[in-house]
């Protein structure tokens, strides 16, 4: 295993921004930043081999600062939507900025992904770990207490990458922390159509037209959203325009369990996705337009797809939904474990 930290630019506050790098035995590369506690890339072998970004992102520190989709973000303090931008807790309400339209979306107009966080890395023969941490003050967003939050990256030399979030609050506070990696198997520029993916859920959120859950459960069974066996993206996807959706993770919520599988046969390369958390939002990057990436390459809609792990969608307001609230004296601590390969 191998690591580095190097320099990667400077915001337009003046404030230093760093690159870590970490690389196993087996020709797997990730790197991320401390703004944004950032996943910026990950390299991984194909079939052939041969080695190959399958990740959407920037070149320049300045495309990070400035609006783009959360490409690689960790973003919290709460992942995926709230209703109104608003939630009542031991019955007060506290009011959040809409920012996408009358809702609430990924931590608000400067959530966790637009923060310069403190970072460290370390490594041994084994593994390595980046990692990230920062307290998000009281009322940050509008989200009440003092937030102490973790999130280390990890990777070991068996291709797994961990993503390991931890929090502590000094008043009652939602909670909800996902990575917004958006992935292409095949690499960045095509189309995910003909990736296969498995999710290991018999039920999803059914949504409204804004896309906020109505608080019941659906079964997947018999629907364009039943992915319990492997299936191409691409076989109902223009039924329905795209996925963006809420499934419930199958089994107990805090064991670690299967969440989802990829693969991607052009490139032999796949990805499986375990989790501790309840849900993963499935998301096919519909909202993707003509995005200028790396090297000049242009992204484009259906070209990536995002599986976040995390609480439900809108769950501080739908009693029903399993709670994303910490209380003092609790400890928040999810695990997501992405496994890469080639075959």
């Amino acid at each position: 295993m191998n690591g580095s930290e190097q320099p990667f630019g400077n915001l337009s506050d003046g404030r230093e921004v760093s690159c870590f790098t970490l690389e196993n035995d087996r020709g797997l590369t990730i790197r991320a930043i401390n703004y944004g506690a950032n996943l910026i890339s990950v390299q991984t072998p194909d079939i052939r081999g041969d080695i190959g970004e399958i990740t959407l992102g920037f070149d320049m520190l300045k495309r990070y600062e400035g609006e783009h989709p959360y490409f690689g973000a960790t973003v919290g303090r709460f992942a995926n939507r709230i209703s109104r931008a608003s939630f009542k807790l031991d019955g007060r309400t506290y009011p959040l900025f809409a920012n996408s339209g009358e809702n609430h979306l990924h931590g608000g107009k400067d959530g966790f992904n637009r923060k310069l966080w403190d970072a460290t890395i370390d490594y041994s023969d084994s593994h390595g770990e980046i990692y990230f941490s920062r307290v998000s003050p009281d009322g940050e967003e509008g989200y009440p207490g003092d937030l102490k939050v973790s999130v280390v990256f990890r990777l070991d030399n068996s291709n797994k990458l961990t993503f390991m979030y931890a929090a502590e609050t000094d008043k009652a506070t939602p909670v909800n922390l996902t990575n917004h990696t958006y992935w292409n198997l095949s690499g960045p520029g095509g189309l995910v159509h003909d990736h296969v993916l498995q999710l290991f859920s018999d039920k999803f959120l059914e949504i409204d037209a804004d896309l906020m859950p109505t608080g019941v459960l659906n079964e997947v069974d018999g629907t364009v959203f039943d992915f319990r066996d492997p299936k191409k993206i691409g076989q109902d996807i223009e039924t329905i325009g795209g996925y963006d959706h809420c499934y419930v993770v199958s089994g107990a919520p805090g064991e670690l369990r299967q969440a989802a599988a990829i693969v991607e046969s052009s490139s032999g390369r796949r990805m499986m996705i375990d989790t501790t958390l309840p849900a993963i939002q499935f998301y096919t990057s519909g909202m993707l337009e003509d995005t200028e990436g790396r090297n000049g390459l242009f992204y484009q809609r259906l070209g990536a797809l995002c599986l976040e792990t995390g609480g439900y969608t809108n769950a501080v307001n739908i009693d029903t939904f399993p709670s994303t609230i910490l209380r003092p004296g609790e400890v928040y601590h999810q695990k997501t474990v992405h496994t890469f390969g080639a075959a």
